[in-house]
Order: structure tokens, then C-alpha cells, then sequence
């Protein structure tokens, strides 16, 4: 018997989830305030059905994913009437768990995965493959924290327990405290006339964040104001120290700055090799790139396209596992590419 998710917001996150889910035998019926929104979501496939109103939407629910604005999400929360289990997707959680009704089946959950572009246009069911899935246990029962995992797997993604406040206090240096560096950094520079004909690579990866919509971001960031502000105040901190090794000429300090950050960095991600293929500006490349990935079977981590300033072509940046750089590079140069 199929089971029913209830999507209360069909935005990119929350369109993406009924997606997901669609794809793995879920009926999905959605709610949203915006009718323009919840209309697309469904000519995207990702509702079964438009319910009338959010009463209507939970009446059969066995899951309520809470997918709308964090105050909506925390006002719904409140009222919310259902023996369904709930979960939500907000960025910040103890304001949300904190306003759970009593005796509700809640699970906090936060998606640790986006898209610069907002909506359910942009809504895809492989948004949260490989992602961290942030699920909260605080007061929840142990069954419904596994019930959770187990549909967040079922997905593609990685769940991982923590409390509210763990999760708050973490996602204000990993998430919150970049997405203000990039809107600073790129509200610092815009105005030098040099900018645009030499910003490249890493103002590119630094700042591009900066290029998401900002619609729900103000009221995330105020609500995890505490945590977000002792991130602040440490990189603070930590600017000042360069700033002063800089003014005292201190090379030294400097070099241990960065060469510690360098080595902190590698053991944030699993490693990775670089592989740089040279792209000439005519048709067929990418589909060439394609067979050499096929042929040499690597593992993908990432990739980069850097566009030539002046025409066509580039350099794209493949990004895998260590020991599968040769065999890539091998498979390349059968296609006829000159890799860096």
C-alpha cells in the first residue's frame, strides 16, 4: 500500500522533496499559500494532487514535511492536528522544536542541500542525493528518529543526529557565516571598475553563494542571532591576526596562517585529485568529456568550468578520487584532450 506524504510548501526544497519521494512509490499531495507556486509544483510532477487547504493536505497524511518560511513553519507547527509523523526542513531548528504542539509525532530535519535559484522551478529529485540530512532527536521518540532516517536514506541523502541547539550553533560557521562573507566580500569589491575583467576562480568559488535568492535568509539569520554572532566574532578574530602579521610585516606568521588552514581544510572533505581539461570552443567537447568519464569509470567529486575571458572554450576541472586521476587522464587523451 502506498503511503502519503503530506508537503506543506512547495518551494525548491519542498517540490524537490515530493520528487524524491514520488520516485520512490510515495503518493504526494501538496499545500501551498502561494497558488502560483503550488500549481508549478504539481506541472513539475512532484504532487499527486493540489490539496484546497492545509487541513485537507495533512487529513490522509502518514508523513508532513513543514517546507514554507522558518515563521510559517514555527507557526504550524504550533497547531498542527495529525497522528502523521512530522518533520520540517528549516534552517534554524530550536525555535521550531521548541514550538512543536504536545504529543505531536516531530522529527526536526534540515537538508544540508540548495540551489542558487528559488522555487519549484528549479526543484529536481536528485537534490538531496550524497547531501547531510540534519535530524534532530530532542524530545522525539527514539522510532520516529529512525522512521525519519530510514525515508531521508531512502533518498539519496546522509542522515545525521544532533540536538537543536548542536545543529544551530553548526550551521551558523558552516552555512550562515559564509553566505554573509560572500554577500561582504561581494558588496566590498563591486564598486572597483577592475572587478568584473579579473575576478576568476577563487573570488568565483568564494563568493558564489552570494548569487542565491535572499528571500527566506534574513529571517533565518536573525532567528540563529546568538550563534551566528560568536561565528562572527571569531572570524573577527581570526582577521585581526592577519591583519596585524600584515601591518608588522611578519611573513612568518602569515605562512603558518595560511599553512594551517591548508591542512585543516584537506582533512574537512575526503581527498581528491584535480584533473584540468583544456576545452576548445566547438561542438561535441562536453559529449567527449562524457565518453572519457564513461570509459575510465572514476568517481566524480566535482567539477568546474572556467569560461576563456575572450571566446569560446575554457578549462574544466574534474575533481576524484586519488588513484583514478591517471586512468581519467588516459582516457581523455584517447578522446584527443590536453589536460593540465
Amino acid at each position: 500500500m502506498k503511503r502519503t506524504v503530506s508537503i506543506i510548501g512547495t518551494g525548491l526544497i519542498g517540490a524537490s522533496v515530493g520528487l524524491a519521494l514520488r520516485e520512490t512509490g510515495w503518493t504526494a499531495i501538496g499545500w501551498d499559500t502561494h497558488p502560483s507556486a503550488l500549481e508549478l509544483a504539481s506541472d513539475r510532477g512532484a504532487l499527486d494532487r493540489m490539496a484546497g487547504s492545509e487541513d485537507e493536505a495533512v487529513a490522509d497524511a502518514d508523513l508532513v514535511v513543514l517546507a514554507g518560511p522558518l515563521g510559517s513553519i514555527v507557526e504550524t507547527v504550533g497547531k498542527l492536528d495529525t497522528g502523521a509523523l512530522v518533520t520540517d526542513v528549516a534552517g534554524v531548528k530550536v525555535p521550531v522544536v521548541e514550538a512543536a504542539g504536545p504529543g505531536l509525532r516531530f522529527v526536526g530535519g534540515h537538508p544540508m542541500a540548495g540551489r542558487e535559484h528559488a522555487g519549484p522551478a528549479a526543484a529536481t529529485a536528485a537534490l538531496f542525493r550524497g547531501a547531510a540530512w540534519i535530524v534532530t532527536d530532542d524530545g522525539a521518540d527514539g522510532q520516529d528518529v529512525d522512521e525519519l532516517a530510514r525515508i531521508i536514506t531512502s533518498i539519496g541523502a546522509v542522515p545525521t543526529r544532533m540536538t537543536a541547539d548542536e545543529h544551530d550553533r553548526v550551521v551558523a560557521s558552516v552555512s550562515h557565516l559564509p553566505h554573509l562573507i560572500a554577500a561582504a566580500l561581494v558588496n566590498r569589491v563591486a564598486g572597483d571598475p577592475g572587478v568584473r575583467g579579473l575576478a576568476a576562480g577563487s573570488f568565483r568559488d568564494l563568493t558564489r553563494v552570494a548569487a542565491s535568492d535572499p528571500g527566506f535568509w534574513p529571517e533565518v539569520l536573525v532567528a540563529n542571532r546568538d550563534h551566528l554572532s560568536a561565528s562572527l566574532q571569531g572570524l573577527v578574530d581570526e582577521l585581526d591576526i592577519l591583519h596585524q602579521a600584515i601591518l608588522e610585516g611578519d611573513e612568518t606568521s602569515i605562512h603558518g596562517q595560511l599553512d594551517s588552514a591548508q591542512a585543516l581544510r584537506r582533512d574537512l572533505a575526503p581527498p581528491i585529485v584535480r584533473v584540468r581539461v583544456v576545452l576548445q570552443d566547438k561542438p561535441g567537447e562536453i559529449s567527449a568529456v562524457g565518453r572519457a568519464l564513461e570509459d575510465s569509470a572514476v568517481d566524480v567529486r566535482d567539477l568546474q568550468l572556467r569560461h576563456a575571458p575572450h571566446g569560446g572554450g575554457g578549462v574544466l576541472t574534474l575533481s576524484v578520487r586519488p588513484g583514478e586521476a591517471e586512468p581519467l587522464k588516459a582516457a581523455l587523451l584517447a578522446e584527443g584532450f590536453t589536460t593540465e
